[in-house]
């Protein structure tokens, strides 16, 4: 299908939708690459800017853009910042009724839409997929791609079937992600069928960014002292919920304004919260690894890590959203032996045993009343307290579990789910009226919602039915029986607000001995995770290379000059010896100290090439953060 571009530069549509004069570094080349038909591989670092990359060119072309994004809340960030821009875009997700899916499937069809917004296993719906077959598609794009591999994190097994789009649509495929190894990067390419390897890059590395590790047992009193010491917005990262608030009053008793932020509050509050940030009215978020995806907040002076993510990718992500106005920023790990300690045990709890999933698989089916071969996409209340003491099962066990069938995409958790009350008008205008007319104690409030909502008649819109009874001056609890009323009466469709904790099978209920769960697949999952969570307790335990350039080599790039700003740089320059200098010193020591023990004596003797007061200062600086220590014989070894 060719692809039939509208006569609008991408510099005018960049600066009439989103204000800007030019693109940054590589969009407009992808941009270029898309227009071209090209199936492209984007490969930009957190908060290069990588939805305008496939934004912009859609809005350049006939038909509609189908983005697949495995994350709900960053979907539902940009469809609204997309409707702020006057761009028809719509999401669909586990949240919307079966009706709200029909409607806005239609509006993508006949309604101008230019953005759909997909999780990957929406793809396998029978009613999307017939729907996509009515629709002009302009482009596919796969956000997060890294998911489409078994080597990245994240590994989403929907994301392997996304190819199966090329059987409705002949246009480009562009993929995009912010991390990826060599390895992810051809098969990232090799899953999604690129007709031909086209890879477009920014390099990793984050000139604006000083990258920090801090060994301590005390985090509280250094996270206090980071604080008063780095002034500006910030963002502290914890491992859990209970810890995030933990947090929050600990800065509260400081006088330091914050709040704290985790995918179990509602949606009203979590708004509240990111909000009152954004705008600066408090200074630091303290919050699970829920908050952050999507927002961009240029002036995020300092992100902490309270705790140590299980990989690299997840810290290089969540780090980059400090300094993104390209000022000077801080990204501080502070961790200590317990957090190295305890990493690697908590990934393998991550991969309980089959059998306990089975079990588990088998309850949950019981408590839902599910019958083999039924339940694909319904949904259920659910509380995961009240289950495992029904079926004497450990929480923290259980939870793992449902996590594990989670990431194998057979259900969803959707916990604290607060979506607004919607509304949709479901007859005509003309018979609208009539309705008005025949039955005038309704008119008042019909009118003022026209007047409010300007989409009731396209398609299902948010309301807040406390502001309609400001402006009816009715009660809200009579405002919500009157909608009651409409919607019993046909008028509308009215879907109240809803805060219940929700589980979704997104696949038929299985017989537990057909549950496709192989040991070994697991296995292998689980080694790669070890893998990963070795590679940043290497980084954290690192002293000697230069941080910015150990992360961007873990992603590929090589022989990159060292930031000088970075813990161990700062260290580094304190010495007064090149970097070159030293790289070759230490090496030189390593090397020497691998064989065996040796005196400083000896050890001068041997690096016949360098100055003695240089070597005695790296073996000081060697000494200082951990790497060589003395034995019982009074000679170095290596440590490490």
């Amino acid at each position: 299908m060719p692809i039939f571009v509208k006569m609008l530069s991408p510099h005018k549509v960049l600066k009439t939708y989103w204000g800007f004069d030019d693109f940054r570094s590589s969009q407009l080349d992808v941009i270029h690459s898309i227009l071209e038909g090209k199936d492209t591989l984007v490969l930009l670092p957190t908060g290069g800017g990588k939805s305008i990359c496939y934004q912009v060119p859609a809005m350049m072309m006939d038909g509609i853009c189908i983005v697949i994004s495995p994350l709900i809340a960053l979907m539902n960030d940009q469809v609204e910042d997309l409707k702020a821009k006057n761009i028809k875009a719509v999401a669909i997700t586990s949240g919307l009724t079966f009706s709200e899916q029909d409607v806005a499937l239609d509006n993508c069809i006949y309604g101008n839409y230019k953005f759909l917004y997909l999780s990957p296993e929406r793809l396998e719906n029978e009613m999307v997929k017939s729907r996509l077959e009515k629709m002009t598609i302009n482009l596919v794009a796969v956000d997060e791609s890294h998911c489409i591999s078994q080597w990245g994190y994240q590994f989403r097994p929907s994301y392997l079937r996304i190819a199966t789009i090329r059987q409705t649509t002949n246009a480009p495929i562009v993929a995009l992600t912010a991390t990826a190894t060599k390895t992810v990067v051809e098969d990232v390419q090799e899953k999604l069928a690129f007709r031909a390897k086209h890879v477009i890059k920014s390099s990793f590395y984050r000139d604006e960014l000083s990258y920090v590790v801090l060994n301590q047992e005390d985090k509280d009193q250094k996270i206090i002292q980071v604080i008063n010491k780095v002034k500006g917005s910030s963002i502290i990262y914890c491992k859990t919920r209970k810890e995030t608030k933990r947090v929050h009053l600990l800065l509260k008793e400081h006088g330091i304004s914050s709040q704290f932020y985790h995918g179990g509050l509602d949606y009203v509050e979590r708004l509240s919260k990111q909000k009152q940030w954004v705008l600066n009215h408090i200074r630091v978020m303290v919050a699970t690894n829920a908050f952050g995806m999507g927002i961009d907040k240029p002036d995020v002076r300092l992100v902490i890590h309270n705790h140590l993510p299980n990989n690299l990718e997840s810290y290089y992500q969540e780090a980059g959203r400090a300094a993104r106005d390209k000022k000077l920023g801080y990204a501080i790990l502070i961790c200590n032996t317990y957090d190295t300690d305890h990493l690697i045990s908590d990934i393998k709890k991550n991969y309980p045993n089959i059998e306990d999933v089975r079990h588990v698989y088998q309850q949950l089916a019981n408590h839902l009343g599910l019958a083999t071969g039924s339940g694909q996409f319904s949904e259920f209340a659910f509380d995961l307290a009240t289950f495992c003491e029904k079926y004497n099962l450990d929480y923290l066990k259980t939870f793992n579990i449902l996590k594990l069938l989670e990431r194998e995409e057979l259900i969803k958790l959707n916990e604290a789910v607060n979506l607004p009350s919607r509304v949709y008008i479901k007859l005509s205008h003309a018979d609208l009226y009539k309705f008005q007319i025949a039955n005038k104690s309704y008119d008042d409030l019909l009118k003022m919602m026209l007047r409010s909502y300007g989409t009731l008649f396209e398609s299902y819109t948010k309301i807040q039915e406390s502001i309609i009874a400001k402006r009816t001056q009715l009660s809200t609890e009579e405002i919500k029986v009157r909608l009651e009323k409409l919607n019993d009466l046909e008028v509308i469709n009215y879907i109240p607000q809803n805060s219940h904790s929700k589980l979704i099978f997104l696949k038929e209920r299985l017989d537990v001995k057909q549950l496709n769960l192989s040991k070994e697949s697991v296995e292998k999952r689980r080694s790669i995770e070890i893998k990963k969570g070795n590679s940043i307790i290497n980084y954290v335990k690192n002293q000697h290379q230069c941080r910015s350039s150990l992360l961007i080599g873990y992603f590929g790039e090589k022989n990159h000059s060292n930031c000088g700003k970075c813990d161990i740089c700062l260290q580094r320059k304190k010495l007064n010896i090149s970097n070159i200098e030293f790289e070759k010193i230490s090496n030189g020591i390593q090397k020497l100290l691998s064989d065996n023990a040796l005196t400083i004596d000896d050890i001068v003797m041997k690096l016949v090439d360098y100055r003695e007061d240089k070597i005695i200062k790296v073996l000081q600086f060697l000494s200082d953060n951990s790497q060589i220590a003395f034995n019982t014989e009074k000679k170095l070894y290596w440590l490490s």
